[in-house]
């Protein structure tokens, strides 16, 4: 057994004992010369929401904001771009209302690297399609957030990603896999390319479904493991234990 396996074998014995922590959810782990903090939930076990402003009308700003819900908080992660106002880019729903309308225009920076996507969640499913597959579905959903560029389409990598490409920032995003069951968020260490980041989707997550959410900015919140970004952001997400 190498070291790496040995403490994630060691990690899970203290959450056995403990009861439930981040490890059992979030680990490190290697992937083509950078670390990530990856965390996989299985949807039934968990409820997935969007989080922009407070009942008061505060914008949040950071996952450190976010609190227990009906459930526990396992993770929360800064879930889609945004203006400078901190509003969200392209289409946003919490709890039912849309904020923010679809894009489906293309234009300048990853946003619109198309074909972009929306992840999106409704009556305990989850989901990550792009937006004009989106759009046919008519999915009416009780919370979602459109980012873009999508990293994995139905089991491929983005048309438009270079595998030399010198654009290197750290990143993090969402994939749900194939039958809908399994959801992992990412954020790498790191900077790396599209390239790299969507084959760990993937290859290493098996997500046939795959979206970006942002790059320089972001951050992730989970218990014992963080990194906050260095300004306010807009959407969030959270992840609940049932």
């Amino acid at each position: 057994m190498n070291l790496n396996a040995l403490w994630e074998f060691v990690g899970s014995l203290f959450c056995a004992i403990l009861g439930t922590c981040a490890a059992d959810h979030c680990r490190v782990e290697n992937w083509r010369g950078v670390d990530h903090t990856i965390c996989s939930f299985d949807v039934a076990d968990v409820t997935v929401r969007t989080h922009w402003k407070d009942e008061n009308g505060k914008i949040y700003g950071r996952p450190s904001r976010l609190s227990d819900g009906d459930g526990k908080l396992l993770m929360a992660m800064n879930g889609g771009m945004y203006h400078d106002d901190l509003g969200p880019v392209g289409l946003y729903v919490e709890q039912g209302k849309q904020e923010k309308t679809l894009s489906t225009k293309g234009g300048y920076g990853n946003f619109h690297l198309l074909p972009n996507g929306v992840f999106w969640m409704r009556n305990g499913k989850v989901g990550v399609r792009e937006t004009r597959a989106y759009q046919k579905g008519r999915i009416v959903p009780d919370f979602a957030t459109q980012s873009g560029p999508m990293l994995v389409i139905d089991g491929k990598r983005h048309p438009r990603f270079l595998k030399n490409s010198d654009s290197r920032k750290i990143r993090n995003g969402v994939g749900v896999s194939k039958d809908g069951k399994r959801i992992h968020f990412a954020i790498s260490h790191g900077t790396v390319t599209f390239w790299d980041f969507g084959d760990l989707f993937k290859d290493r997550l098996q997500a046939h479904n795959a979206l970006f959410l942002d790059g320089t900015v972001s951050t992730i919140r989970a218990d014992g493991l963080s990194r906050s970004g260095w300004r306010a952001v807009g959407p969030l997400i959270g992840v609940y234990s049932r």
